[in-house]
């Protein structure tokens, strides 16, 4: 009888983990928006500044994703929202998976 506290603790604490553990908004590039649009909505949505907006802009562009924000879960889906409002290809995903 005493294995099960010890289990139901490992899982609480699995749980705890999974909880704590970032996620990251990946921008993916597409064959529609401006390059000026893309930026301009990184410094309007997450207040970078011109040159982080630029740079993060220039990922999309070359490398075909950027991840753009880190944070939890919560905070990612809303991002993620976010950027299809702003018609941008975005998506969410764990911060070791990136």
């Amino acid at each position: 009888m005493t294995a099960m506290p010890d289990v139901l603790e490992h899982v609480e604490q699995a749980q705890a983990l999974q909880a704590d553990q970032p996620y990251v908004l990946i921008v993916w590039n597409d064959p529609v928006n401006l390059m000026s649009y893309v930026s301009y909505v990184f410094r309007s949505y997450f207040g970078y500044s011109e040159a982080k907006a630029d740079e993060l802009m220039m990922q999309v562009h070359q490398a075909g994703r950027s991840v753009v924000s880190t944070g939890t879960r919560e905070k990612i889906e809303a991002d993620v929202a976010a950027m299809h409002g702003f018609g941008l290809w975005a998506t969410l995903s764990k911060a070791d998976a990136a």
